[in-house]
């Protein structure tokens, strides 16, 4: 098991191209088949009024903006029906920290979707700090929350929310957010409901190496105790329209981190490469560095979109990403069972 002061002498020094073999042989022992995976579905950002007001966000708006808005269940319900005739198997319901919707918005929403998707959609939804939210809105514990949404239909839990899990940054970049401690809790909370989730960093908001190792090793950890995350999703921040403002890190960068998180996190089965941050030609090169997946052909993103950055993805552009770096592209579920393989 690689230590913090190994990882960090490689994210400082090691060259980057010995990096990526080291990943891609860390790579190639978890998954031999050469298969690269990815998944269709869309985000559904259910409202943008967010009381967290992030400054690192340029999707939120503040309550009574004239640009705020709360989808309808009719508006969900649609936008689900395009995502299965497009092929889609999941939805990510995202939003806001909306203090206008109470705990039954979400849960007869759920219950809602089931009713129309029982079968053919997995609920892939809700960001540790929107849980976390609605716990306090409804006036009951962590655990009693997530047993009622699962009861609904609640399938897993995406890593959003996670940034840095570093409170020093966290209270920089999003100071009215949820704790590192606190998001670390509710994914142990849903773990141990039996919700499955993923992990993720966002990159690029002026933290350090060792931030970024200190985020990694409560990944770590916290996997070593429950063994609830499936995958590790790393993103680079997009500074365009935001309060804190900036410049993209490189691509180098990016590249680095992601192969010292494959290195990194032995106990997590799946690391994902970013095309929606990154762009195709990097996305390609994640399969390089450490990367089994290539995440989503999303038929909705807004918030990396409204921060100025937007990478179209077809099926046909995601397959020869996948041929040209020499691999085998399947679609896969949330599971990460493979649906279809495209040899």
């Amino acid at each position: 098991m690689m230590s913090l002061a190994e990882a960090l002498d490689l994210l400082n020094g090691a060259d980057i191209l010995e990096l990526g073999r080291a990943a891609d042989t860390v790579r190639y022992r978890i998954h031999p088949e050469n298969v690269v995976t990815f998944i269709i579905d869309r985000n559904i950002n259910y409202t943008n009024i967010c009381k967290s007001e992030c400054k690192f966000c340029a999707f939120y708006r503040p309550a009574y903006h004239r640009d705020g808005y709360v989808l309808s269940y009719d508006d969900i319900l649609n936008k689900i029906r395009e995502t299965v005739a497009a092929g889609g198997t999941q939805i990510m319901l995202q939003g806001g920290l909306n203090s206008e919707l109470s705990l039954d918005y979400y849960l007869n929403l759920l219950k809602l979707i089931k009713k129309h998707y029982s079968i053919s959609i997995t609920i892939h939804s809700f960001s540790p700090a929107e849980i976390q939210f609605m716990a306090k809105q409804a006036g009951i514990s962590l655990k009693e929350t997530l047993l009622k949404l699962k009861s609904a239909g609640l399938d897993s839990l995406p890593g959003g929310g996670a940034e840095i899990l570093v409170d020093e940054v966290r209270r920089r970049v999003s100071p009215k957010k949820i704790s590192a401690a606190d998001w670390l809790e509710v994914m142990r909370q849903a773990h141990g409901v039996g919700l499955k989730a993923t992990a993720t960093m966002v990159i690029g908001m002026g933290e350090s190496f060792k931030d970024r190792l200190e985020h990694m090793e409560k990944i770590r950890a916290l996997q070593e105790e429950t063994g609830g995350f499936r995958a590790f999703i790393m993103w680079s921040y997009q500074p365009g329209n935001t309060q804190l403002g900036g410049e993209k890190i490189s691509a180098w960068d990016y590249l680095r981190t992601l192969a010292v998180a494959r290195l990194y996190l032995h106990n997590i089965e799946h690391i994902q490469g970013s095309w929606v941050t990154q762009g195709q030609n990097i996305g390609q090169l994640t399969l390089a560095f450490g990367a089994d997946d290539l995440g989503s052909i999303m038929l909705e993103e807004n918030v990396v979109r409204a921060a100025g950055t937007a990478y179209e993805m077809s099926v046909n552009k995601m397959l020869g990403m996948i041929r040209a770096a020499g691999k085998i592209p399947a679609q896969r579920d949330t599971e990460y069972n493979i649906i279809k393989r495209f040899e």
